[in-house]
């Protein structure tokens, strides 16, 4: 009998062929986030915009619950506003 596991951030995700797809990096209503390029370095800006004629963003993180966001180089284990877990702060881009 399989056990589960709570998905966390971080965690590896795969395929039901056992193909590794990328890292879970965060959570919403809906489900989860995964980064499918190693580090941070797979969400830089130049990655979350490719092809949009749009400004200069920045990466930062936001938090799910409350929507506080903050320096991603100072990912908080839980959001300083309003207390959540680290699995409902999620990697965020701001115009």
């Amino acid at each position: 009998m399989a056990t589960e596991t709570q998905p966390t951030v971080g965690m590896a995700v795969y395929t039901e062929d056992g193909t590794k797809i990328g890292h879970i990096r965060g959570f919403d209503e809906d489900g989860f986030f995964v980064t499918t390029r190693e580090g941070l370095a797979g969400m830089s800006i130049e990655h979350e915009r490719a092809g949009h004629e749009f400004g200069e963003a920045e990466l930062m993180w936001r938090c799910s619950d409350c929507g506080e966001m903050g320096d991603i180089e100072a990912l908080p284990d839980t959001c300083p506003n309003c207390g959540a877990k680290r699995e409902h702060i999620y990697y965020w881009t701001e115009d």
